[in-house]
């Protein structure tokens, strides 16, 4: 990646939020460390180093995590092999094959190698080759918050027991903070608890994720392919790369940085092989194609995240995901896959001019409930056509 193009992903609104919450926190800190315990003290000294150390630490694999990126599949890309393609799913937005254990990210717009989610603190995804870096980042991140509050707090202690500490106390590691400062230090205490449970909660699930060789979207596939009900002469699901926790540990931390894999070919348990977990996959492509229901459109919404015109009850029901939502007017048709109380999510059926217009041969998203209605086969007025007559996917998901 350029560094023009590595600029321009920094400035956005996430990577914007995480980087100012980090330097706000640290700079509280620091102007509390100076006071509290001097540099020229050896204590001092060696509490500032380590303080220090948690900062560059955490920067370092935030911004090579960033850099990194998860490594993407290269456009038009298939097998070596053509036999092989049976077995893989076809991306339609890439127009290439899906390499395994690659996802599309939709924020992206590709396909990414082991792609665990799309994070938007760094404004790309956790995937194949930077996700030790944002481990890491999310380790030392806690880490040195921690450190921080050992500072901050004694140091809100000191500084509104300024006047005791002045005359009955040393006067050397005084404290002293105006309002402005006391407020900023109020702010940075709760950042830094804020910090250690959201980022350290996502640490110990990306830590139980690497001990099984599994990433978030893998182990959604597994308790489905746990759940699917299997032909007689199926044999039950094994998942491929679950190798042991000490193995499944050097698939992505190692030495030189970079992971074991090169993102297209895997190590697997005796009695699998590369493509056991794309065909299970297939398996259940085809399992939602067997249930997708098509709705017909019977009223307009623009695909606004809260439909105030369709109702109170709507925008209280709204989906809890950063799922899109799509825009529909009367008569579209969408192939529905997902279904709750007052939502609905499937793929639009897009014309020949609005594929044009929005350079993509298909919309998914939620839609509400209300503005469709089961799609009719055959009409008496005979103006819709059946759904055995609709353009029909020749490719996988």
């Amino acid at each position: 990646m350029g560094i023009g193009r590595f600029i321009c992903q920094l400035i956005h609104w996430g990577p914007l939020i995480a980087l100012s919450i980090i330097f706000f926190i640290s700079a509280s800190t620091i102007n509390c460390v100076l006071m509290y315990w001097p540099l020229y003290t050896d204590g001092g000294t060696i509490n500032f180093v380590i303080f220090m150390s948690w900062n560059v630490l955490t920067l370092y694999n935030y911004f090579l995590a960033a850099y990194k990126g998860p490594g993407f599949v290269p456009p038009n890309w298939r097998p070596v092999k053509d036999e092989h393609c049976k077995k893989l799913q076809y991306c339609d937005s890439c127009e290439s094959y899906k390499a395994p254990r690659s996802h599309h990210c939709r924020k992206c717009d590709r396909c990414v190698m082991k792609m665990d989610h799309h994070c938007p603190w760094i404004n790309t995804c956790c995937g194949h080759f930077n996700h030790a870096n944002f481990t890491y980042f999310l380790f030392f991140a806690p880490c040195g918050c921690i450190h921080a509050l050992t500072i901050l707090i004694p140091s809100i202690y000191k500084a509104l027991n300024f006047t005791w500490y002045l005359h009955h106390g040393s006067r050397h590691h005084l404290v002293y903070l105006g309002i402005g400062g006391f407020l900023s230090c109020m702010f940075a205490i709760g950042l830094a608890i804020g910090v250690i449970i959201a980022v350290g909660l996502l640490f110990v699930i990306q830590m139980k994720s690497i001990l099984k060789n599994e990433t978030g979207i893998e182990t959604w596939i597994i308790e489905k392919a746990e759940d699917r009900d299997r032909e007689e002469d199926e044999e039950d699901f094994v998942y491929p790369y679950h190798l042991g926790w000490r193995r499944n540990l050097t698939q992505v931390f190692t030495l030189s940085g970079r992971p074991k894999s090169d993102g297209f070919t895997w190590d697997v348990v005796d009695g699998c092989n590369q493509f056991t977990f794309t065909e299970e996959q297939l398996q259940q492509k085809a399992l939602k194609r067997e249930r997708t229901q098509e709705y017909i459109i019977v009223d307009d919404y623009s695909g606004s995240i809260i439909p105030i015109s369709k109702g109170c009850t709507m925008c209280c029901g709204i989906p809890c995901t950063d799922e899109p939502r799509i825009p529909v007017k009367k008569g579209d048709i969408v192939k529905v896959t997902r279904w709750k109380k007052k939502w609905l999510y499937g793929t639009k059926l897009l014309s020949e001019s609005e594929r044009a217009a929005l350079g993509k041969k298909r919309q998914r998203g939620w839609f509400p409930r209300q503005c469709a209605r089961d799609y009719v086969s055959t009409e008496s007025n005979g103006d819709m056509e059946s759904s055995d007559q609709q353009p029909a996917d020749k490719k996988n998901d």
